[in-house]
């Protein structure tokens, strides 16, 4: 568990951990760069008797951000089994110190694991948890990406899976051994790495391992409270993803991501354009003029309703609205074709 600044979520994770039905043999917790108590709550846990074994590394100067402080963990815990994480270390969780795991989370990934020998990984399905909201526009906000969330952990376990995520992936250590013996290192260290879970991804396709995400490995991650932050946020994904795709190029691992990022710009512009047209069109002259909208209204909505029906009725009547979701999907516009922009003509900047 890399943790930087996260002295207000730190203890939660850690106790969604201890409260695990399949509890960890041993945490490792690697407070980074940090300047407020994270290290601190940390180590009291570790010194709680009925916590597991939990071990808390401080890594004060790291220029390589999470990506170097996980790095920095699983070299620890190679010394502490004899060199190789195959040596005695089964199966590895990575997960966010602002991100709290269901109680059946391991024992459920492990299981998924189990069932497949050329399973690299498990990821979690995230959906998003606060109720921190002080004014209807962050709750809308807030909202929207609980929708978001939803939406996305629904369609991980059915499609193929884009990414592991940060926020939980559970790692049979051979797989993870296997990177090492590769490249020296699980993951990418170098400042321009912004997604190290996406780029680690990408190599265990690329060493022959499969990864797939489950819906009852649930984890519980922080909504963005603020546009500014929710858009930091996602243009610091999105970038990143781009900037690794741009650096692998077109492969039988990316052809779907870098097809999936060009059918969505192609997506925002036709909702934003033609779409968002065709609804000022029906507000001003109805729609008995043009009979064939109705299918097309029905259609659009109907099916955002139903790709939420595992979040509740809430969800599915705030998507049959279709204006939260539009304005929504402007802000979702925005990040990514700033983040496409940015990729090419900014540089990203390292750690101080």
């Amino acid at each position: 568990m890399p943790a930087r600044n996260e002295e207000v979520g730190v203890l939660t994770s850690l106790e969604s951990l201890a409260g695990q039905s399949r509890r960890p043999d041993l945490i490792v917790v690697v407070v980074n760069n940090s300047t407020d108590r994270t290290e601190e709550y940390a180590r009291e846990f570790a010194e709680d008797e009925n916590t597991p074994p939990t071990v808390v590394l401080n890594f004060a100067d790291n220029p390589h951000k999470k990506a170097g402080a996980l790095n920095y963990g699983l070299r620890w815990l190679r010394e502490a089994v004899g060199g190789r994480l195959t040596n005695r270390v089964g199966h590895i969780l990575v997960m966010d110190a602002d991100t709290e795991l269901h109680s059946r989370f391991v024992e459920r990934a492990q299981n998924v694991i189990a069932s497949d020998p050329e399973l690299g990984g498990v990821s979690a399905a995230c959906l998003g948890r606060t109720d921190l909201w002080r004014n209807p526009w962050q709750r809308f906000l807030l909202g929207m990406q609980i929708i978001e969330y939803g939406r996305a952990a629904n369609a991980r376990y059915r499609t193929d899976v884009h990414t592991m995520s940060g926020a939980g992936s559970f790692y049979r250590a051979e797989a993870l051994q296997n990177l090492i013996d590769w490249r020296g290192e699980v993951f990418w260290e170098d400042h321009r790495n912004l997604v190290e879970d996406y780029e680690t991804t990408l190599a265990l396709k690329e060493s022959g391992w499969k990864v797939t995400a489950n819906q009852l490995c649930i984890a519980y991650t922080d909504l963005m409270p603020t546009l500014r932050e929710l858009i930091q946020q996602r243009e610091r994904w999105s970038r990143g993803t781009v900037d690794t795709l741009r650096r692998r190029g077109w492969t039988k691992f990316t052809w779907h991501s870098i097809t999936t990022m060009i059918l969505g710009c192609i997506g925002f512009i036709y909702i934003l354009g033609w779409g968002s047209g065709q609804l000022l069109m029906v507000a001003v002259n109805g729609l008995h003029e043009s009979p064939w909208l109705w299918a097309l209204f029905a259609f659009w909505v109907i099916y955002p309703a139903l790709r939420v029906t595992n979040l509740g009725w809430k969800a599915m009547f705030v998507e049959a609205l279709l204006i939260p979701e539009l304005v929504y999907t402007v802000v979702r516009a925005y990040w990514l074709f700033s983040s496409i922009v940015k990729s090419y003509v900014t540089r990203v900047s390292a750690w101080k």
